[in-house]
Parts: C-alpha cells; structure tokens; sequence
C-alpha cells in the first residue's frame, strides 16, 4: 500500500498549445480522469476505516444487515487495527464471550488483506465441516457483497477460477480454509496471515501429527515480522484452554469504560451487576469507585468513551491479548436482563453455570476433580427394599465392566434432573472366555426389578466396555441386537462436543463397506462424566429432617442403598483430576488412580453413558410426564419418603414396564 497521492490531474480539455489535438475531442475529460484515478493508490487505510468504507453485512449472515459499522462495537476497533500491516504486532489473542463480534472482525480482516494487502492466508475452524459452513454462510456472503472483492475473486461456476469451498484466489495472494482437524490442511502451504477461529474447540492433535494451533502457526514462519497470527475463542476448562493459555501469556488487555456519574474508568464485571431477587428486568450496573448504579442505556456512550488498557507485562512483546464479556454486547444485543435471567435459570445445574461463564462471561470453568470422601457416602447410605426401584426412579440402565476372570455390572435408575439411585451390584463370574458368563449377562437383559409403585421394569440400556475381549464383546453384542445393548469405548479428554458420541459401524466387508446391521460402537468422554459423578457426590443435600418437612434433593443426587459397602464405594471414589505437565510444556488435566480398583466408577460411567443414549439429556417434559403416567408416580413437587419423591399413588394391577417405548 502506499500513501494518498496530491498529485493534480488534468480534467478536461486542452493544456498547453502542443498538444496537437490529442484532447481536443468530446469525452476527453471523462477518459483523463478515469487514467488518472486509476494511477491514483488505494487509500492506507487500517482493517477498521476498510470495513467502515468497504464492508457490507449480508442478510444471509448477520442480524443487522447493511453497511459495517465499527461504531456499533468500539472495542473491536482497536483488535482489528492491530491486524493491519501497519501495525508491528505479531500476534493477536482474543479471549471473549459468544456473539460480541469476533468472527466478523476477522471476516473484515480477510477482506482486508484480499483487497489492500494481498498474500497468503490461511483460516482455521475446529473441523473441516465447520470451514465448508463457514465458508458458504460468511466468506461467500463477505465476497458477494462488496463490489471491491467481488471484482479480485472470480466466480465460483467460471472454468479455472481459483474459486471453491476450501480456496479463493485473488491477485497476489490465496485464502485457504480448513479444519483443525485436518493435518493435511493445516501444512498445506506458507502462509502470512492466519486466523485460527474457536481454537478450544480444536482436537488435541491433528490426524495424530500435532497441537494445530502449533502446526499452523509454524505455516506464518518464513514471513519473519511480516506476519499475522489472529487467534479467538470463548473458553472452556481452566488447565485445557488453550485461549486462556495465550491470554494469560500476553499483556492481559481489558476494555476500560468511564461511569457516566462520576467518570471513573473501570472494566466491567459480573458481580458489580445488581438486580432485586425474581426481577431480572430490574438489573443495573454498580460503579466501583462511586457505587452509583449505571441504567444500561448508558452503556452506548460508555464504550465511545472506552479504552483497552494493558493489566500484565507479555512473555512476548509482539503479543497481545483481549477480554471481553457479553456485559459489553451492544443495545440490543444481550442485555443486562437477559445476562440475569441466563444466570438466574442456571443455578442448580454445574453444566448450564459451566456454559454461562464459558459463553456469556467469557473466562473459564474450573473442574474439580477432587475425589470424595467414600466414609462420608457410607454415612449417608439411604435404607431401602433390596431389589426394589425407589419411587422417584424412572427408567433403569446398566454399565458392564469387562475384567479378565468376571463381568460387573450395575445397575442404575435415574430421573428429572439426573437424579440417580444405585438398585443393584451383579458379580458375574466366569470372566469372557467362558460362555456361561455371557448366558448370565444376556440373562440380565430380561431381568424385572420391581418399582416402589409395584410397576415391573427392564434395563432401557446396557452399556458394556470394549476395552478388553474387544471381539467377545462384540461377538456377544451381534447375538442379543443393538437395541438393548451399546457397546462403548472410553475416550480421555475434556474438549469434546458432546461427551458420548457415534454409533460408528465396526463391521465390514472384504470391501470395506460398512454393514449397518453390524457391531456399532459408541465413544464416551469418560472424563466429563467422572467430573460430573464427582461434583454430585459431594454436594450438599437436605438432612432427613429438613426432607421430611417437604424439602427436596437437589438436581444430580446420588442415591446409595445401605447395602453398598466399602470396598464399593472405595472403588466408587479411586481416581482423582489432576494437573500434568505435557513434554513441550503445556498443562492437561488427568485422571489419576488413587487405588487399584475402580470398577464401581467405570460401571457408573457406562450405565451415565447408556442415559444420555437412551436420551435422558435431550427429553422434553411431556416424555417425563410419560414415564410418571406409565409408573403411576405422581410428579415430584413435594417430598416423601426416603428417595425424596412422592409416595407412589396405589396402582390396581401390576404391569412391566419395558424399554421398547424409550429408544
């Protein structure tokens, strides 16, 4: 880019006397003035006076369509300039909540560099699927949308054009778009700029090769000081984000805004907002300096008059960091109100408070993994009919742990909220190798517990791991059918999109085609749902007093009979999470065996795991209210007995409640 040129031009008509007619004919104005502008340079503009003057937000892709606007979001201003090449940063990070404008910046930013700084650049989401999304729905809208662009990349339908999903070119430069899970993609070529998107949703390695972060950094290399790297994300789990990881190594930027009372300059925080109890509308901004409380309509002028200002000193002088929460999403965006009301309808569930830090305050989940105390679950052991399913208890699944000489399998019943009760310990011995093992488990299938309402049930699910007899497993698994049945493999690590994924078909032919009626085969994030069973172990419950007064338990508990004895719930609590470090220094959180045997929580796994199968995270009320109906249990707003449930309403005849109606 070079500076704006004062050079005059001619306009029209003759100059001199020798210029022998050559301008002497009509149009002769309009042709100089178009050969001088086209002599004139592009402007130097930054990232943001580009979108300001160039940018044009789509319907297809934005809320507010029209002309891009930095004024609508003024701290992006700042995080976009320094991705002009004017700029001696090297790295920008952005650590922030959902849906404060990210993405589009750095949409502005790749047209920037198609436009005014052409070169290399390489743009990054979690999955290649994730970039053909993007792609159709943000880069394809970004270039039909502005005339400037649409002229540098030629359609994606004329022959030869350099234009398709994953590739556009242009003069001096291409954008190559990829997933994070493709280490074909991430090495493809050098690149000067990269935008590496929702870099906590990237895989831990890259087809096995690599951190991607890493392997597509390295692309930016050759181009010395010449480089961008732009990396953004909303955080997941303190010790695995790897957002929260390079804003803690930079100079930790927040966007500081004057109070309109008394002008002090603060960042914003959530519990300096205030509201009264039951009233979210009600919810105002407190000033830390004066205590005044701030209406939100305030908050326009209070980021015009805004400031990122640096609160650590960078490892690396060429980076810097941003934070940002949703308290500073625009007037009509997210409000205060409905930041309160998120708050107000997550309490009481660690994985929607999880998702509102995450997603809304933009900082990171802190996951305790601290194994609980087993003597204090002994002493909290409920006394209740051996064999019997408690009232509040619903539907029954099963998780079978596979060992060399046995096959333990437990059985749990769940409810609203993921309330669980432990109703029986099956040992069967025998191990894989002997057939008289698996006749007992296929046995197990059809067995009836009895329900408190005397209603019969079956197991909706069992889940069995695949992790030793990986075949006989399989092989048994083929015998019984797959609708009763789920085999599963444990997978480690956090960052996953969802904690229990597939089926993936195993069987196949000679020709490698998969065979839909085979073995299918589920893959479990085993650590989220340790977390999860740690976290409702040790929270506090109602004392059997306060329950009989009509107090309830609260969502997750975890119900023990009095027949489970130590060794059970020793095996119960045996691992506890941990923080390592990795060889090239970065931190990961673990799971670490405190004992031996664990065999009690690896059955609890699966048969969790069979639940969210079966669907227990994704009912809607009517399938709860279905399943009270079938049992005759009435819902569960005022407590009873020792389950904390209703007593059950007498039913006039018994029935078995199978698993048919629930898969």
């Amino acid at each position: 880019m070079y500076a704006p040129t004062s050079t005059s031009l001619p306009r029209s008509g003759p100059t001199s006397g020798d210029d022998d007619g050559l301008t002497d004919f009509d149009g002769a104005g309009e042709i100089l003035r178009a050969w001088g502008n086209g002599l004139r340079p592009d402007p130097d503009l930054t990232v943001s006076e580009w979108a300001d003057r160039h940018r044009m937000l789509s319907g297809r892709a934005s809320a507010e369509p029209g002309r891009y606007r930095t004024a609508r979001t003024p701290y992006m201003r700042e995080i976009m300039d320094r991705l002009s090449p004017g700029d001696s940063t090297q790295r920008i990070v952005f650590m922030k909540a959902a849906q404060v404008g990210a993405t589009e910046a750095g949409n502005n930013w790749i047209g920037f560099a198609i436009h005014q700084a052409p070169g290399p650049m390489l743009a990054v989401q979690p999955t290649v699927e994730l970039a053909k999304r993007n792609s159709r729905q943000r880069i394809d809208p970004l270039i039909d949308e502005s005339p400037e662009l649409r002229e540098r990349v030629k359609p994606a339908r004329s022959r030869d054009a350099g234009n398709t999903m994953l590739s556009k070119e242009f003069a001096g430069g291409i954008l190559i778009m990829t997933g994070a899970n493709s280490a074909v993609g991430l090495r493809s070529t050098p690149a000067r700029y990269i935008f590496l998107d929702e870099v906590d949703a990237y895989p831990a390695s890259a087809d096995e090769e690599g951190d991607p972060v890493t392997l597509a950094e390295a692309r930016s290399l050759t181009f010395a000081h010449r480089r961008k790297v732009f990396l953004v994300s909303t955080p997941t789990i303190r010790g695995l984000s790897r957002i929260e990881r390079e804003f803690e190594a930079s100079d930790q930027r927040r966007f500081f805004v004057p109070c309109p009372h008394c002008g002090a300059m603060q960042w914003l925080k959530f519990d300096r907002l205030r509201w009264q109890k039951g009233r979210p509308e009600t919810a105002e901004y407190c000033c830390e300096s004066c205590d005044a409380a701030i209406a939100e309509h305030h908050k326009t002028a209070m980021l015009e008059g805004g400031e990122w200002r640096a609160t650590a000193t960078a490892a690396d002088p060429t980076t810097v960091g941003y934070h940002l929460s949703a308290l500073y999403s625009p007037i009509g965006w997210l409000s205060w109100q409905r930041i309160v009301r998120a708050w107000d309808a997550a309490q009481g569930s660690d994985e929607a408070i999880k998702a509102f830090r995450n997603t809304i305050l933009g900082e990171t989940w802190v996951e305790s993994g601290e194994a609980p105390d087993w003597q204090r679950l002994y002493d909290r052991r409920e006394a209740w009919k051996p064999g019997t399913v408690p009232a509040g208890g619903l539907f029954l699944t099963a998780g079978a742990d596979v060992q060399k000489d046995r096959i333990e399998v437990d059985v749990w019943a769940w409810a609203r909220g993921l309330e669980s009760w432990l109703v029986d310990h099956v040992v069967i011995d025998g191990g894989p190798g002997d057939p008289a093992c698996w006749q007992a488990l296929t046995a197990l299938l059809g067995k009836v517990w009895t329900h408190a309402s005397g209603q019969h049930l079956t197991i909706a699910r069992l889940a069995i791991d695949t992790g030793y007899e990986t075949s006989a497993v399989y092989g048994w698994a083929r015998q019984v059918g797959f609708a009763q049945v789920a085999p599963v493999k444990g997978l480690e690590g956090f960052n996953r999109s969802s904690p229990v994924t597939g089926p993936t078909y195993v069987d196949a032919t000679i020709g490698g085609k998969r065979l839909r009626r085979g073995a299918r085969l589920w893959s479990v994030a085993t650590s989220t749902f340790k977390a999860e069973t740690y976290r409702f172990l040790r929270q506090d419950r109602s004392t059997p007093e306060e329950i009989s007064a009509g107090a309830s338990f609260p969502a997750g508990t975890v119900h023990l009979p009095g027949w489970t004895d130590g060794e059970w719930l020793k095996q119960l609590t045996a691992e506890q999470l941990i923080t390592v470090k990795s060889k090239r220094g970065f931190s990961k959180l673990e799971w670490q065996k405190l004992r031996e045997r664990n065999e009690a929580l690896d059955c609890r796994i699966y048969a969790r795991a069979a639940a969210w199968i079966v669907g227990v995270d994704r009912w809607p009320e009517a399938r709860w209210q279905e399943l009270e109906q079938q049992l005759d249990v009435a819902a569960p707003e005022v407590s009873g007995g020792p389950s904390g449930k209703p007593p059950a309403r007498p039913s006039a005849r018994r029935r078995t409640v199978r698993s048919s109606y629930m898969l």
